[in-house]
């Protein structure tokens, strides 16, 4: 059965306290968000759209596939990229999602990733991307993380938030679901919780790779 599910990756934030764009951080011999992409492409994701806001030039620039995917979806290896860039990045992340959102079709579930945390092990993934519920939420050792999968009767609604009005929050909109249409899965991968967001995240994430 084909799968319904596409991936959301957002990458575009502003990335003051690392101070650079995290997404062109050098992971091995690549860039951390063509890592990203790879671990995703693991799974049975078919796409994976890419929210960009500042620093999205730098991007097109650095990876020449991403300057295509901005008119289409392409192919990137085994999976298909497509890239929207938000032009009011200061609006913040909801702001970036919706614009990703507008570009997705309406009968697709999503799963939602920041660039900052890493994609966890391909098994675990694969289980939330088969869950079926309006939303899914990866929960290690009793703390919810990422991916979020929601459902797109779910997400819609997400559109017609304003993004300037303080409560407008992805975390406030899913507390106010019925708790049985939300799906919370125990896994075993940590980074389900990490925010790479400093230089010291970093290191020490790079470090715990190679340990």
């Amino acid at each position: 059965m084909e799968n319904d599910t596409v991936f959301v990756l957002l990458a575009g934030g502003k990335s003051e306290r690392m101070g650079v764009a995290k997404g062109l951080l050098q992971y091995q011999s690549s860039y951390w968000i063509l890592e990203q992409i790879e671990r995703i492409a693991n799974s049975t994701i078919p796409e994976v759209y890419i929210g960009l806001g500042y620093h999205s030039q730098e991007y097109i620039d650095k990876i020449p596939s991403l300057k295509e995917a901005q008119s289409f979806l392409v192919f990137y290896k085994k999976i298909q990229i497509k890239v929207i860039t938000n032009k009011n990045p200061e609006l913040g992340s909801l702001s970036t999602l919706q614009t990703v959102l507008q570009q997705i079709p309406k009968n697709k579930s999503v799963l939602i990733n920041p660039i900052d945390v890493p994609i966890l092990i391909t098994a675990e993934l694969q289980t939330i991307i088969e869950t079926k519920n309006q939303i899914v939420l990866p929960n290690f050792e009793g703390k919810n993380g990422h991916p979020i999968k929601l459902h797109s009767n779910f997400w819609e609604r997400l559109l017609l938030l304003d993004p300037t009005e303080e409560n407008s929050r992805l975390d406030l909109e899913i507390k106010k679901i019925n708790p049985s249409n939300i799906t919370t899965i125990s896994v075993n991968d940590s980074c389900i919780l990490k925010n790479l967001n400093t230089q010291n995240d970093w290191v020490e994430y790079l470090k715990d790779k190679t340990t």
